[in-house]
């Protein structure tokens, strides 16, 4: 896996005119940091059948919101598809892209063979962001085929940077492991804020108390491991000392089993979303 693909970069206020097929919260997430980075929004259109979310879209970022798809896409030359996976085929039954498109499929599970063969002549992109992307502090796995442009490969580049940051790997099934590690890793996350606030409540702390605790540690310990040079083990390392209570604390969890949990935890991850693929392709 490398951090950034060999090419051009883009700045993403110089991408040139866009559509998202879907205003969820991903493409909301998206357009905000789009928007945020400088690309004027009146760049940026919107597909989006419910009247009540298009309002509120159109409202919250000044972008034109059309309730066909068809009408959506004209003379854009990114489109990104930010439907639900289930709903990918109807939804690309309902336009038709110009060949040399740009095609962003943000859809968890909808493999590019599958998009190949409805979007005849377009470059197609699969990314796989994560929810803190909400927050433009997300990060994104991005894969494409052999053969696609550099000029496509550098316009999904801008468009998830925008987001949080983007990294690319080599074959589509690592995008499986991927979802695997940061897709699901916010729910790793809060489950873990969870245990820790529960067990200092526990101990005696007061709820909230504990909840801030539990939050600010994570907040801060990912902050130093961002900004550290070292492993971090090292910085694990660095905070256990000899007989002391984090040292106790990190021999029961081991003993519990911590590391295989987390294997196992994984690859039932990986395995789940290499199955909703196959499921997705059976349905198409």
């Amino acid at each position: 896996m490398t951090t950034a693909p060999a090419i051009d970069v883009i700045a993403a206020a110089d991408l040139p005119p866009l559509c998202f097929v879907g205003g969820g919260n991903m493409a909301a997430s998206l357009i905000g940091g789009l928007i945020a980075a400088g690309l004027d929004s009146g760049r940026i259109r919107v597909a989006q059948r419910n009247a009540e979310r298009a309002a509120s879209l159109a409202a919250r970022f000044d972008v034109p919101v059309f309730a066909e798809a068809a009408s959506a896409v004209a003379d854009a030359a990114i489109v990104v598809l930010a439907v639900k996976p289930q709903q990918m085929a109807a939804a690309l039954s309902q336009f038709k892209l110009a060949p040399g498109t740009t095609v962003i499929s943000v859809a968890a599970g909808v493999r590019v063979a599958s998009l190949i063969g409805r979007l005849p002549g377009c470059a197609i992109i699969r990314a796989m962001p994560n929810t803190p992307a909400l927050l433009q502090a997300g990060i994104s796995g991005l894969y494409a085929p052999a053969g696609t442009p550099a000029i496509a490969r550098a316009q999904a580049n801008a468009l998830l940077g925008a987001a949080g940051e983007v990294c690319w790997v080599d074959s589509e099934a690592q995008l499986d492991a991927l979802t695997a590690v940061s897709g699901c890793g916010p729910a790793y996350y809060f489950k873990l804020t969870e245990i820790l606030r529960d067990a200092g409540v526990a101990l005696g702390l007061d709820a909230n108390i504990s909840e801030r605790l539990a939050q600010q540690t994570f907040i801060g310990a990912a902050r130093m491991a961002a900004a550290a040079s070292e492993d971090v083990a090292v910085l694990r390392s660095q905070v256990t000392s000899k007989g002391g209570a984090t040292e106790a604390a990190l021999a029961v969890l081991e003993s519990a089993g911590l590391s295989r949990i987390f294997n196992d935890a994984l690859h039932a991850a990986e395995q789940r979303s290499r199955e909703r693929g196959d499921d997705l392709e059976r349905l198409s």
